[in-house]
């Protein structure tokens, strides 16, 4: 009997390539990690993440698996001065219905940089003797057939062309974690294979981060404000997010949709805040914030699918998944959470289904895979396909039927603190869609809120004071 151990190769080394390595790992195989960059030392900017830049959240779905792959990650986090945000106690927000209360905690998220949060999962995965970083290089294609991927082509990247010389990496398993570049469509075309079925659903928008030194009485246990857009009512994209992170600081994404100017400059960046949004809530705050950086811009926002798991053929040992598979519109906050619970699907199904190589195992992992970003994918269509040009079409009747059942229960959500620990419980995906549907809540939609609307944002008194706002 052989006593070789298994192995992977996994492309891409952001978070989601990490957390797939940890979960082969953990099941026995060696693992490569293949990356573009070069991967900074220290909790740094890369070139191959611009998104960093931006807002962003781990809610505690993906916390919980997170943690459960890498245990000790969250202890990590809240060492760097990352805090633990309960919601919706910590969070004062305004829906299109309203201004939602500051209900008991339910879920929370963990507001860190995403170079803080990459880096501090990416020390504890290297750390492991089973998995070893190829740093500079890229996948050019799949090794194999249409029925079975043996391992993948890789190329140096080299200033010099003549010095990339292309070689293969066999593997027991093939990981595509190479993001919303992913040319797992086109490899797989090369093999033989047909494409998947693929929805593109783009709001339109465009996104405008800087980051700011907090005032200094509120630097620790500030709420999280969010202005959200109102694409149904007001017709506009415009909205903005102020998120508190490690050393005193906060992050500010605004944004806008098609035809909205968002902010290109500083100076525009806090009269967009103050005069654009439906609420002057975060450009009040920021009177009295210090800038730290330039304006950063992105416009890669749109949700694309990509329904692998639905192909009526697929290779064996070859597997996608993250924004390869479902990039969605950050700033909804769940693509690092549905990387989390992909990986943690991915280690599973080895377990039950495994060892790597076995018959149709790559199968029951994309499939699972399907099912681990179903309700973000509904979550962020759910909200976007009413945007302008968003679709081609229109929203289906499909789409229609579920925004107004969505949109009566976050009605419902500003004055019922049960409903909306629900909706909080399923947006931090600790809970399934099918947690909506229950005969309870049902009941409680209809019968609308219970408490009358808030007539102004519910900030504290001491918070009020510490932000330097009247």
């Amino acid at each position: 009997m052989s006593d070789r151990k298994p192995t992977a190769v996994v492309l891409g080394g952001s978070l989601a390539g990490l957390l797939a390595a940890r979960s082969l790992a953990s099941t026995g195989a060696r693992v490569t990690v293949v990356e573009r960059d070069a991967l900074p030392a220290g909790p740094e900017p890369r070139k191959g993440l611009p998104q960093a830049r931006h807002v962003h959240q781990l809610w505690s779905g993906g916390a919980r698996a997170l943690e459960e792959l890498l245990p000790g990650a969250i202890g990590r986090l809240r060492a760097a001065g990352v805090s633990r945000v309960p919601m919706t106690t910590d969070m004062v927000a305004l829906s299109p219905h309203g201004w939602y209360r500051r209900w008991a905690e339910s879920a929370f998220m963990l507001p860190a940089s995403r170079d803080l949060l990459d880096w501090v999962v990416r020390q504890l995965v290297l750390a492991e003797g089973d998995i070893e970083l190829v740093e500079r290089a890229e996948a050019v294609g799949l090794a194999g057939t249409d029925a079975v991927v043996t391992g993948v082509r890789i190329r140096a990247r080299t200033s010099r062309e003549e010095d990339a010389a292309e070689r293969t990496l066999a593997a027991d398993l093939v990981v595509d974690a190479t993001g919303r570049g992913s040319r797992a469509t086109r490899w797989l075309t090369e093999l033989g294979l047909p494409g998947p079925e693929v929805r593109e659903v783009d709001s339109g928008l465009v996104y405008a981060s800087r980051l700011f030194r907090a005032p200094e009485a509120a630097r620790k246990g500030f709420p999280v404000v969010n202005i959200e857009p109102d694409p149904q009512g007001a017709g506009t994209g415009r909205g903005g997010v102020l998120m508190p992170v490690e050393d005193g600081r906060w992050i500010v994404t605004l944004f806008g949709g098609r035809g909205d100017e968002t902010p290109k400059d500083a100076d525009d960046f806090a009269r967009y805040a103050r005069e654009e949004l439906r609420h002057p809530l975060i450009g009040e705050l920021l009177a009295n914030a210090e800038p730290l950086t330039e304006v950063a811009i992105t416009r890669t926002t749109a949700n694309r699918r990509s329904f692998f798991e639905r192909m009526p053929a697929w290779p064996e040992n070859f597997v996608v998944l993250g924004d390869a598979v479902c990039a969605l519109n950050p700033v909804y906050g769940h693509g690092m959470a549905v990387s989390a619970q992909s990986a943690l699907a991915v280690r599973d199904v080895i377990r039950r289904q495994g060892p790597l190589g076995a018959p149709g195992l790559s199968r029951h992992i994309q499939k699972a895979v399907g099912r681990t970003v179903r309700a973000a994918w509904d979550l962020a269509i759910g909200a976007d396909v009413f945007y302008p040009g968003a679709t081609e079409a229109g929203p289906t009747l499909r789409d229609r039927l579920l925004s107004a059942y969505v949109g009566r229960l976050l009605y419902t959500a500003t004055g019922n603190g049960r409903v909306a620990r629900r909706v909080t419980d399923v947006t931090a995906l600790q809970r399934g869609a099918e947690a909506l549907l229950a005969p309870s809540v049902l009941v409680a939609a209809a019968v609308g809120p219970l408490k009358p609307p808030l007539t102004a944002p519910p900030l504290t008194v001491e918070e009020r004071k510490a932000a330097g706002v009247p």
